[in-house]
């Protein structure tokens, strides 16, 4: 009889793939199937797929011009937003508010 056990998981350094489950004894013979969701795996296995972030960000007018406008503000220090760690962390982080 065959048992199937399904988890998620994330590709780690070099390739390597852990499962963790108590449901298998040390020195378990098994074997493993790997199910890549298919467009990842194509953008990965084929570049040609993969669209540069540069050339995305700069394929309309608009983005144009709200990233040169974006640079601008750096170069010159103008229209900048500052907070600390403490205000983003209050405002912003999603773990430590109540649902």
């Amino acid at each position: 009889m065959l048992t199937g056990i399904k988890q998620q998981v994330i590709v780690g350094k070099q390739g390597k793939i852990e499962i963790q489950t108590s449901e298998l004894a040390e020195g378990t013979v098994v074997e493993v199937i790997v199910l890549v969701e298919q467009d990842v795996f194509e953008e990965k296995t084929n570049p040609s797929i993969q669209q540069d972030e540069t050339e995305y960000l700069l394929s309309t007018e608009a983005n144009r011009y709200q990233l040169m406008t974006a640079i601008q503000n750096i170069e010159t220090k103008t229209n900048l937003v500052s907070f600390t760690p403490e205000e983003w962390n209050k405002e912003y982080n999603i773990c430590s508010r109540s649902v």
